[in-house]
């Protein structure tokens, strides 16, 4: 309750919890029109949801009460797959509670094995005799929970199919094409004499757009400052404002940087700089051409045929040639069927070969050397002297809970300077990652009681750790091992959610920025470019790692499948409300959700897998029950390879069948080039501006300095004007009304 009334005060004061309402187009019209105030959500979120979102705590009721097609129209159909996946988990779980609290709990309390007044242990298998025969009905129903699992994941995959403006057939991606090819007439001759009946209907060269990337945003930021205080003199007169990064803390006028200058001149100023260094770069962009091309094709049958073609490349089988192969080299290309033109990020395509792998190792190994430095000097050691019960209960299922989110996030981050070329392969990487650092850290090594990794692969691989160390099994299944994690699934479901909506790292980001800022045009562009996309990898790790520990644990301690469905529908309401409000919309390909569904299918597994540790540690090994465990289990596991395996060949059937491929646009970057329909341009954002290279308003240094009203009408709006040829006058007049009166 407290996390909650505290967020509501954030997302009011700051708009920190409407980023993704707050979202801007980035085009010259709608930094002119569009942008009217601060508060003014963009065109396409509908008035209706800025009127319910009035209140203190509107948004709470209005995550509850928002329709799905209000949520998939705005974020795209990856949110529907999301959330139908979070429907099934939890009608799965709702479904778990019925055989886990009417069969398993009385079961298991009505055991003799304990005392009465071991209260949570009673509740617990512990408490079952070994000799009892309702310990059948146990593996019994840890199987019949894999079945179910397996069923429902199997009707989830029946909406992955992906709609047809949504799917790229007739593009290509090839790769190692010689840099000095300028001409595209050499492609499409190549691709003609090669292949007879193929017909290339554009080929689009790609080039390094870091540098311009960051010069077209800091333009557009100024070019914004520059039009909020013309409209803001032109009503009440010049506005003076402090350029220092660091004047918010000093509020006298006595030292030289932190003097006062007139708003409008220094943006003009600005803007006039940023977009010489922009044209100036945009120049030269020309010449920083890569070794990669997108090749478009008249229907989808042709690029089969050359994906066919370049299939054994590498094992040395020459493609089909042609008069200027020697040209083209078309036999060290690499052709892969193209990602969708807004999933790929731009800026990273520059990282290519060995910087990448070197980055990537880089990157993946220096944490585990950071990590074990500081495990030399014994760091935890006074943690382990206090007794106190605080301490001793409930703040391990804090502290474990404490990194389960500091991890998924230094993944992420480790994630994105691995400079991935698509969003898909970064979140694919994330969710893969995540889980099973996640599942090893939160499942594996406590519940085996082990400390590392290392010991455990020890204790897996080298013969002569036992002889060595004792590890004591007989210590995992005491009766109260399992408060522990229902500890952590209580944790996750009241803590951890209501701290999902906070997310402290972007709120210790977003402040820090507010506070940096310079001026009030700065702060709009601070919020307006704070919503983040949505990382369905991290999020899709942590929801199935708190499943994991509900299915581990869901038959030898059945009290913690109500706390999983209590996090599931918390998790959901958190994340209808994040991706609506608080973050971007995101385009990726179907992999990212299929990943889910396998990780989905290991769950159950593990409670198996537990049934069966069991059974060997307190009935046998030669015990008819531990057979039977160790018979569901690699029944199990074969089913799930089976299953995962013929699903992909479906997958790869269906890709394979000829389809036409329908051109649209998905608007999932805050940078979107436009608002009206194009087709699909495998051009970076900042390359298919048609107004990048217009002039900058004149600076009024120009002409007078330090006066107030003294440029000339006709030259300012002149100026103004110059910005804004392809829109009616009388429209623009009005939006600069607009944005000065909301002022």
């Amino acid at each position: 309750v407290v996390i909650i009334l505290l967020y509501s005060f954030l997302r009011k004061a700051w708009d920190y919890g409407r980023l993704a309402l707050l979202m801007h187009n980035d085009s010259l019209t709608s930094l002119i029109y569009g942008e009217q105030s601060e508060k003014t959500s963009p065109s396409e979120i509908s008035l209706e949801m800025e009127r319910k979102d009035k209140g203190f705590c509107s948004w709470f009721f209005n995550s509850i009460t928002m329709k799905n097609e209000e949520l998939i129209n705005k974020c795209g159909d990856d949110a529907r797959i999301y959330i139908m996946f979070q429907y099934h988990l939890i009608v799965f779980v709702l479904i778990l509670c019925i055989p886990s609290l009417g069969v398993i709990l009385p079961i298991n309390y009505a055991g003799t094995v304990l005392e009465w007044n071991s209260h949570f242990g009673r509740t617990t298998i512990v408490n079952i005799s070994t000799e009892s025969k309702l310990l059948w009905l146990h593996s019994l129903l840890s199987f019949i929970y894999f079945i179910t699992n397996l069923l429902f994941m199997a009707r989830h995959c029946l909406g992955f199919v992906p709609k047809k403006n949504q799917k790229v057939t007739r593009t290509l991606m090839i790769t190692y094409v010689p840099t000095d090819i300028q001409d595209p007439e050499l492609i499409i001759r190549h691709f003609h004499e090669a292949y007879p009946g193929c017909v290339v209907t554009r080929v689009h060269f790609c080039y390094d757009v870091r540098d311009l990337i960051d010069l077209d945003d800091q333009r557009r930021h100024a070019m914004r400052g520059r039009l909020y205080y013309t409209a803001k003199a032109k009503k009440s007169g010049k506005v003076m404002i402090k350029i220092h990064p660091c004047s918010r803390l000093c509020f006298c006028k006595c030292w030289t940087c932190f003097e006062e200058v007139d708003a409008e001149q220094y943006y003009s100023e600005l803007e006039e700089q940023l977009t010489d260094e922009f044209n100036a770069e945009l120049n030269r962009v020309r010449l920083k051409r890569l070794d990669l091309i997108f090749v478009t094709f008249q229907d989808a049958r042709m690029t089969k045929h050359i994906l066919e073609d370049y299939k054994y490349v590498q094992c040395g089988v020459r493609p089909h040639q042609s008069s200027v192969t020697t040209i083209v080299k078309s036999y060290h290309w690499r052709v892969t069927l193209a990602p969708h033109p807004k999933d790929i990020i731009w800026k990273h395509l520059s990282v290519r070969r060995f910087f990448w792998w070197a980055r990537f190792i880089a990157i993946n190994t220096t944490p585990a050397i950071i990590i074990n430095t500081i495990d030399m000097y014994n760091v935890t050691r006074p943690i382990e002297n206090l007794k106190s019960p605080i301490v001793t209960q409930f703040f391990p299922s804090l502290l474990l809970w404490s990194f389960t989110v500091i991890m998924p996030l230094m993944v992420y981050f480790s994630a994105f300077l691995e400079a991935h070329w698509t969003r898909s392969s970064q979140n694919l990487i994330i969710v893969y990652k995540c889980y099973i650092f996640l599942v090893f850290m939160v499942v594996i090594l406590p519940s085996m009681g082990l400390t590392s990794l290392d010991v455990f692969f020890h204790w897996l691989f080298d013969i002569y750790y036992l002889d060595q160390a004792s590890i004591r099994f007989q210590c995992v299944f005491l009766p109260d091992n399992g408060a522990f994690f229902v500890n952590y699934v209580i944790t996750a479901a009241l803590i951890g959610t209501g701290m999902e909506l906070l997310r402290l790292g972007s709120l210790f980001l977003y402040s820090t920025r507010l506070f940096f800022s310079r001026s009030e045009p700065e702060r709009v562009h601070i919020r307006k470019n704070q919503a983040l996309d949505f990382q369905f990898g991290r999020e899709y790790a942590w929801m199935l790692n708190v499943f994991s520990v509900v299915m581990a644990y869901s038959i030898t301690c059945p009290i913690i499948v109500p706390f999983g469905l209590l996090y599931l529908c918390m998790k959901h309401l958190t994340d209808r409300y994040n991706m609506y409000y608080s973050y971007a919309p995101t385009k990726l390909n179907e992999q990212i959700h299929m990943a889910a569904v396998y990780q989905a299918i290991f769950a159950p597994l593990l409670g198996l897998f537990w049934m069966l540790f069991f059974s060997i540690l307190r009935l046998g090994s030669l015990h008819s029950i531990t057979f039977f465990s160790l018979s569901t289990l690699i029944l199990s596991m074969i089913i799930a390879f089976l299953g995962t395996l013929l699903g992909r060949l479906r997958r790869v059937s269906d890709s394979e069948q000829p389809e036409e491929e329908i051109e649209t646009v998905f608007d999932m970057e805050p940078s979107s080039t436009s608002s009206t329909p194009t087709s699909l341009m495998y051009v970076a954002t900042v390359l298919q501006e048609p107004e990048m290279n217009l002039t900058p308003a004149t600076s009024p240094a120009r002409h007078t300095y330090g006066t107030m009203n003294s440029q000339p009408e006709g030259e300012e709006e002149s100026g103004l004007r110059g910005f804004a040829r392809e829109l009616d006058s009388a429209q623009f007049q009005d939006g600069l009304e607009l944005e000065g009166q909301s002022q």
